[in-house]
């Protein structure tokens, strides 16, 4: 069951939406990640510098899901999108070849949106995402995630994302990805 903090009593199978101190955590949440994406030591490494640079972004913050014991088991972070990020240079000709590429502008962009796959399935990954992008000041999202239906493209089709572009290529990412955005406020069903 999700709760929000101040609602009421919780129980043991209870998993609270909320600020994360993601700087303070990051290791935490990129373990969360490693299992599920399935990242090695490296790859983390890697991951722990980009994480910690992007929180240094005007305007990014972050929300986790946490168990009673304070166990994080799910995080979400992202920004005011900008053109001058290394993200938006690499999948601009893509959404310009599309004629998509204005979603770069006034779009606040889910950066990372991870949940453990013991608490996948439960709704966490949706309240983590529609809280959020509830705080946004711009009127849409854009995100990207590997080009397969997946849970993942499934949960954000049923929050109204729908792909600007598909096929893209990130350096030294070896499957392909899909840029998606939508309309704020997402679909809450």
């Amino acid at each position: 069951m999700l709760r929000f903090p101040g609602q009421g009593p919780r129980d043991s199978h209870d998993v609270v939406i909320g600020p994360l101190d993601l700087t303070a955590r990051v290791d935490e949440a990129l373990a969360v990640q490693a299992l599920a994406f399935g990242l090695g030591a490296d790859e983390i490494a890697v991951r722990r510098q980009i994480v910690l640079r992007h929180l240094t972004y005007p305007g990014a913050h972050a929300l986790g899901a946490t168990t009673l014991d304070g166990r994080l088991v799910g995080f979400v972070y992202g920004m005011p999108n900008d053109r001058a990020h290394w993200w938006s240079t690499v999948v601009e000709p893509y959404l310009r070849g599309r004629g998509q590429d204005g979603w770069l502008d006034d779009s606040f962009v889910i950066t990372e949106l991870h949940v453990h796959p013991r608490f996948q399935n439960r709704g966490v990954g949706r309240a983590l995402i529609t809280t959020i992008t509830d705080t946004a000041a711009e009127p849409r999202s854009i995100l990207s995630a590997i080009d397969f239906d997946s849970p993942a493209r499934g949960l954000y089709r049923s929050l109204g994302y729908e792909d600007l572009a598909r096929q893209v290529m990130f350096p030294s990412a070896p499957k392909p990805y899909a840029v998606m955005g939508a309309p704020l406020p997402l679909r809450h069903r």
